[in-house]
């Protein structure tokens, strides 16, 4: 069986990788989305093991004591982090895997999984990211005007991705990321595995 590979996926808040993301689900049943753990309370709704991992602070640290976690992070007051098992799990039974994480998080999964295809996803200005993030009308013009200021300092650390698109009509962008997910199937390291297994086969 073929392992699967692994995609990192970044996008500025209010880029609409969510909606990208759950198209390519409806597309591809071999994709599993790599759920995150963190310390925080669970909030109304949200399940254990479907929305996040809800871990201890105490079995988060003993995680990233271990090397159990490929990534993680503190954000107010709580820890954040990518669980190791599962996605090495899946991609040993030939699942592609995809994980949805920032800037930071990405930088540290690639320096442990250098295989690792990071993509990604840009609006089509900062403009009309602040037209997005305005027309939700969920945040107040101080929280928005943040958020853009974040993400354009989001947006300079994608020269360091794999890959880059842009979200402009929805139904292109789901086709680009199928497009680089057919790709990446296609890079010389994997070529070169093919190659070998031809060659053991005569």
């Amino acid at each position: 069986m073929n392992k699967g590979t692994l995609y990192v996926v970044s996008a500025p808040s209010g880029c609409g990788k969510g909606t990208i993301l759950a198209e390519v689900f409806k597309r591809n049943s071999n994709v599993f989305y790599s759920v995150s753990a963190t310390t925080r309370n669970p909030r109304e709704g949200e399940v254990d093991g479907v929305n996040y991992y809800f871990l201890t602070r105490e079995k988060f640290l003993e995680l990233v004591e271990n090397n159990g976690m490929l990534e993680y992070a503190e954000f107010c007051g709580n820890m954040y982090g990518t669980p190791r098992e599962t996605v090495e799990k899946k991609l040993s039974e030939g699942f592609d895997v995809i994980l949805e994480i920032e800037t930071k998080g990405a930088k540290q999964i690639k320096e442990k999984m250098p295989e690792a295809i990071l993509i990604f996803i840009l609006p089509p200005s900062v403009n009309e990211l602040r037209r997005r993030l305005n027309k939700r009308g969920t945040e107040t013009e101080d929280v928005i005007e943040k958020r853009v200021n974040e993400a354009e300092g989001e947006i300079r650390q994608a020269y360091d991705y794999d890959y880059v698109m842009m979200n402009g009509d929805l139904s292109e962008a789901v086709e680009d990321f199928m497009s680089i997910i057919r790709a990446s199937k296609f890079d010389k390291t994997k070529n070169n595995k093919i190659i070998d297994e031809v060659l053991e086969n005569a």
